[in-house]
């Protein structure tokens, strides 16, 4: 068969040793990235300035005084004032490969060469096909049953997506079902699925949504009943009114609990034979437990309707089985993705299906155990520091002193200073997670992070007994 003219642009001679050049020239500036370092004098005052500068034009200070130059290596980043920090939280869970690898970095420059920068409704190119047929592959590789794959900006889009998806399919339902503590997003019906009042201050209500209780750990069989016994009482309060049930399986930014399967379980049979669509929420999850998929990972594959990924696969994207298949008018997307996000999506999910990550023995397992294992040792010198861990898989939390959102804030902002990103999750207890660059993070990295998190809390704890916090 004849190579297309875009064939013969990529494999062009100057092409190929452009790429090559380019490859050698950051592994070269890469090698002097070697540790975290402390910003430059002569740099401080006008990054300073930039970061006042950003916070005003977006009305808001930014969480982390944070301006990357562009390069990093690895959990490694240098920011514009010519720190280097070692980056725990990657962008809330974006960069699960770290900062410049060079699948990701070699993915972009093919995306460089495409003739349109952003895909959408009318022009999507194979990799908008490749991607969408990979994360359904994966969805279904251990027994669910999603056919159908729409790309999308961001997660709040696809969840978003799912809502109207869900809507259609059970109309004239106008309600929906959600955790206590649970996060879906800050879109304006987002908003009010998300179980946060100040998140919708002002705003006026868009989707009426009545909340369940979450698994509590301490008390699992009480807590499995209390939920069954609320979920009884919204259905009969309001018999045929609810489209579908939101799940998180892990809850990401109320503070990272996990439930559990023999949790699960009761409440999707219920709603099952309600005739309840199942949405399960990946945005946060997804590529991050033992299974790519947090339903997978507690066996919940025969009960998924819905499914929505995000953040580490660059371009979002909603899955859904054949009868929830919407009429053409209800989703569709002038941009789905930029042609960037997508190869570098397809690199990123190609490299952790062929890298190890998952099963019980794979990496994010083996991150998992590391960080556990340190907190835990941290805890029991230091145990009013810390309490924990939690989470699961590469998403790690702990809480800090007296779980105030004052202190672990403070503790995120020293952190920083000293040369490590975390953030926030949770408010009662209000928790410091971490979520770990899996494809970057080092055992050499981690290390360093404790030896920093440690001298961190000293300070920290230091600060709130001068105050008179016990």
């Amino acid at each position: 068969m004849k190579k297309l003219l875009s064939e013969s642009f990529a494999s062009d001679p100057r092409v190929v040793e452009a790429k090559r050049l380019l490859m050698e020239a950051l592994s070269d500036h890469q090698r002097r990235l070697d540790g975290i370092r402390p910003s430059e004098a002569e740099r401080r005052a006008h990054y300073e300035e930039s970061v006042g500068r950003l916070g005003k034009v977006r009305a808001r200070p930014l969480a982390l005084p944070y301006i990357g130059s562009g390069l990093g290596k690895g959990a490694l980043v240098e920011l514009a004032d010519g720190s280097v920090k070692l980056d725990l939280i990657s962008g809330i869970g974006v960069h699960c490969l770290g900062h410049s690898h060079p699948e990701v970095v070699e993915a972009c420059f093919q995306a460089t060469l495409h003739d349109i920068v952003m895909q959408g409704n009318l022009q999507q190119n194979e990799e908008a096909l490749t991607l969408s047929e990979l994360l359904l592959e994966m969805a279904n590789r251990t027994g669910a049953d999603l056919t159908h794959c729409f790309l999308t900006t961001s997660g709040a889009m696809a969840n978003e997506n799912a809502l109207k998806i869900a809507f259609q399919k059970a109309h004239p339902a106008d309600r929906l079902l959600a955790f206590e503590g649970g996060f879906a997003g800050r879109s304006l019906a987002l908003s009010q699925v998300t179980d946060r009042a100040d998140y919708r201050r002002g705003l006026p209500g868009t989707v009426e949504v009545d909340y369940i209780p979450f698994y509590n750990s301490d008390r699992p069989d009480q807590s499995t009943e209390r939920a069954l016994e609320a979920l009884r009482g919204h259905l009969a309060r309001h018999p045929g009114r609810h489209a579908a049930m939101c799940f998180e399986l892990v809850l990401g930014e109320g503070g990272f609990y996990e439930g559990r399967r023999e949790f699960f379980v009761p409440l999707m049979d219920l709603l099952k034979r309600a005739g309840i669509s199942i949405l399960i929420d990946e945005i946060q999850t997804f590529g991050r437990t033992e299974q790519p998929f947090s339903f997978q990972h507690f066996g919940l594959d025969p009960y998924v309707d819905l499914v929505t990924v995000g953040k580490l696969t660059q371009a979002c994207a909603t899955l859904f089985k054949e009868e929830l298949k919407p009429s053409a008018e209800l989703v569709s997307q002038t941009f789905i993705a930029s042609t960037s996000a997508l190869t570098a999506g397809l690199a990123i999910l190609k490299h952790l299906v062929g890298g190890g990550y998952f099963g019980p023995e794979g990496k994010n397992a083996q991150i998992q155990e590391q960080f556990h294992t340190r907190l835990t040792d941290l805890a029991t010198r230091h145990p009013s520091w810390i309490k924990g861990p939690f989470g699961l898989g590469t998403m790690i939390a702990f809480t800090p002193l007296d779980g105030s959102k004052e202190t672990a804030r403070a503790l995120v902002q020293t952190l920083f200073t000293e040369g490590v990103a975390a953030y926030t999750a949770g408010e009662k207890p209000c928790r410091i997670r971490f979520l770990v660059p899996a494809g970057a993070v080092t055992l050499e990295d981690i290390d360093k992070a404790f030896e920093i998190l440690e001298r961190c809390l000293a300070t920290v704890a230091g600060d709130a007994s001068e105050k008179g916090t016990p």
